[in-house]
């Protein structure tokens, strides 16, 4: 039994060594999480087959100009009964037999003409049955030609297939949009998440010294119980409040667990590779001064952002509906050519060169008028186009707003966090102070401990509120840079179409 409870413990002792592998520590800056994240974020990996994909839908639109190729044949054979002719005389039986060789290519013109390229021959072997003589014939019958039949009005300007390649068009526009909007938002979750790691990386500073100051009064005030200088309760004090800072350091160390795995999703396609890696920034987190100008800033939300392009897209494709549904609201009026070359001989030799000779053509124009009587459906539609144009208006109206109030919104963060910094550095440098001539006066036995105890937490709250302004500030900059879809810019990131 013993021998099982120790071979448990060995199997227990070793189980963090199977589930983790070496840690390892990569000093890393922020301009090489920005590169990793571009290349290997699995969102961008994903959003980035959008505009492929709306390519390929264009060159499907682009394939109703496709021209369509038909050939036929087909044999025959007929026994036709003797006929009376008006003399009285009786016309042969006659058996024939036929061949039919039909082709022709057609399709559909960008100016919304369809055209028909057609060719045909017919040769046939007759044999005449008069009495008892038997007698045969051979004749080739055919006839080549054009057809083409040109809109007028309905579908002369736009039609079907030209307002799915200007949608399509602009669809491939947004959709390179949508790229560049999840580079921003990688970009932006990159910073964040890189500045909170520094964050979380300083509240454990700030933490230990926490506990290191803790340690230090217990260590003091237990010499001073030992000489009867300081009662117990003050040392039991002590221990409260290092049992108190041992507590919240393992909470910060939680937290920067925490804030490191949030970064490590962010770089890798693969979470295991960089999942025993600590990840410590190496850049200097200096604040600046910002030249806030707000004019500037709704200007470059207004042109820049992701999403008031697409809007902005999405009302030029609904111009283009509105257009086509107005066209549709004409009549049919087309006009219908045709030209063609007729052909009939005794062989084929003689056909072939008849058609080459153009020999006996045939042309043909006119025009074919149709229109529905009432046009309900037509009318409806172009209705309907124009009040959804309006509504797409508005739309990009409140975007608009929306996007203005946000950038106010977003400048006051940051400027309200860059005034903290100083006010937040003020009181840790009052808080050492006052800390530091407290202790003196403990030592020589003007103060108590409770008042040490205090002011430590106080020291303590004042340095992780200046470590929580500096992340505040950064993050207020990287989301006004956000706001306004200049993101990408100031980063020196260049967003090129295939």
């Amino acid at each position: 039994m013993k021998f099982r409870s120790l071979l448990t413990a060995a199997a227990l002792a070793a189980l963090p060594a199977l589930v983790h592998a070496e840690p390892k520590v990569r000093t890393i800056t922020l301009d090489e999480c920005l590169q990793e994240a571009f290349e290997n974020n699995l969102d961008l990996k994903i959003i980035r087959y959008s505009p492929e994909l709306a390519e390929l839908a264009l060159t499907s639109s682009y394939g109703a100009y496709d021209p369509t190729y038909s050939f036929g044949y087909d044999a025959n054979k007929a026994n036709i009964p003797p006929q009376f002719r008006i003399d009285q005389v009786q016309a042969p039986q006659n058996t024939s037999w036929g061949q039919n060789y039909t082709m022709g290519v057609g399709g559909l013109l960008p100016t919304g003409a369809d055209y028909r390229l057609f060719g045909g021959l017919n040769p046939q072997r007759s044999r005449f049955l008069f009495g008892d003589n038997l007698d045969y014939q051979n004749s080739v019958n055919g006839r080549s030609g054009v057809e083409l039949t040109q809109p007028l009005l309905r579908d002369l300007w736009i039609d079907q297939v030209r307002w799915s390649i200007s949608l399509n068009k602009k669809t491939i526009l947004q959709q390179e949009q949508s790229v560049r909007s999840q580079l921003i938002q990688t970009a932006t979750a990159v910073q964040s998440a890189y500045y909170r790691v520094a964050a979380a990386r300083g509240a454990i500073t700030v933490q230990e010294q926490a506990v290191q100051l803790a340690e230090r009064l217990l260590s003091e005030n237990r010499k001073r119980v030992e000489v009867g200088a300081m009662a117990p309760l003050e040392s039991q004090q002590a221990e409260s409040q290092l049992a108190g800072a041992r507590a919240n350091l393992i909470t910060a160390q939680e937290s920067f667990g925490l804030a490191q795995n949030t970064l490590r999703q962010l770089l890798t396609s693969d979470y295991g590779d960089l999942a025993d890696t600590t990840l410590e920034p190496g850049d200097k987190f200096i604040p600046q001064p910002y030249p806030y100008n707000r004019p500037e800033s709704w200007s470059r939300g207004l042109t820049m952002r992701p999403d008031i392009i697409q809007s902005q897209l999405e009302m030029e494709k609904q111009n283009v509906t509105v257009r086509f549904r107005r066209n549709q609201m004409f009549p049919q009026l087309d006009l219908v050519s045709s030209f063609s070359v007729a052909v009939n001989t005794e062989n084929l030799s003689t056909s072939l060169n008849q058609l080459a000779n153009t020999d006996f053509k045939a042309y043909g124009v006119g025009a074919r008028l149709t229109f529905p009587l009432g046009n309900r459906s037509a009318s409806s539609g172009f209705k309907s186009a124009k009040l959804q144009r309006e509504q797409l208006i508005l739309q990009h109206k409140l975007l608009e707003q929306f996007i203005m109030a946000r950038i106010d919104n977003a400048i006051l963060v940051a400027q309200s966090s860059f005034l903290r910094i100083e006010a937040t550095k003020q009181a840790r440098i009052y808080g050492e102070a006052a800390l530091d001539a407290e202790q003196k006066k403990l030592e020589n036995g003007k103060s108590t401990t409770f008042e040490v105890l205090r002011l430590q937490r106080d020291l303590t709250d004042a340095r992780f509120t200046e470590v929580r302004s500096l992340l505040d500030y950064f993050i207020a900059m990287v989301a006004l840079f956000e706001i306004e879809g200049s993101t990408l810019e100031r980063l020196g990131v260049r967003v090129t179409s295939n």
